[in-house]
């Protein structure tokens, strides 16, 4: 099909509307990221500021970005928030065990399974030795895991955990929804949230605590 008919291919103007304010937004913070994480851009952020304000739109538009600020301010950490596709908005912040991007995904995943948001679904004998390569072998500070960590513990407790194996079949659901983050996370948790097809803004700012820089 040719330019001049891609018109002809829209039945829906208003999600066809829609997705494109949302694109507009998602790349203003990527942009605005990648400012803060290379000096360099600035130009391109201008431009989608005025692209934004042309499209009647600004940095709230979805809820989750408002929820990650509102947890960051809760429990003083970095934190994050998803949107799941039927509006609801979930929340997960930074933990002694888990980075935010995995409490986010992970709790996102059982709200998704209808699992009670207070129940442990990761057995502590698939979560320790993880915990124990990271800070022993690998010399991290943080015996925290991140979302491709926590996904590995996850699939172990499944072995004798049926609601963990609950939650990991309801993980693709969460591709296209909007995640939302206080501060920016590594580069390899946004590479999992894209391979997962989840959408990742990230405040274009350093949290405080700096495990999180990368």
């Amino acid at each position: 099909m040719g330019v001049n008919m891609a018109g002809f291919a829209i039945f829906d103007d208003d999600a066809v509307s829609d997705a494109a304010r949302n694109e507009i937004v998602r790349r203003y913070f990527k942009n605005a990221e990648e400012v803060t994480r290379t000096g360099a851009g600035e130009d391109q952020v201008k431009k989608l500021m005025v692209l934004m304000r042309k499209a009647d739109v600004d940095v709230d538009l979805s809820p989750a970005r408002q929820a990650a600020l509102d947890k960051a301010e809760e429990s003083g950490d970095l934190s994050g928030a998803l949107e799941l596709p039927d509006g609801r908005v979930i929340t997960g912040r930074t933990s002694k065990l888990l980075s935010a991007s995995a409490s986010v995904l992970l709790n996102a995943m059982k709200a998704q399974a209808d699992i009670p948001d207070d129940m442990y679904i990761i057995s502590d004998e698939a979560m320790a030795p993880i915990c124990r390569l990271r800070t022993d072998l690998l010399g991290h500070v943080s015996p925290q895991l991140h979302p491709g960590e926590m996904l590995i513990a996850l699939s172990t407790s499944s072995l004798t955990n049926p609601m963990a194996g609950r939650a990991l079949e309801h993980l693709r659901e969460l591709n296209n929804c909007d995640t939302y983050f206080s501060a920016i996370i590594t580069s390899d948790d946004e590479q999992l949230y894209k391979s997962l097809g989840i959408n990742v803004c990230c405040e274009p700012r350093y949290s405080s605590q700096a495990r999180y820089q990368k």
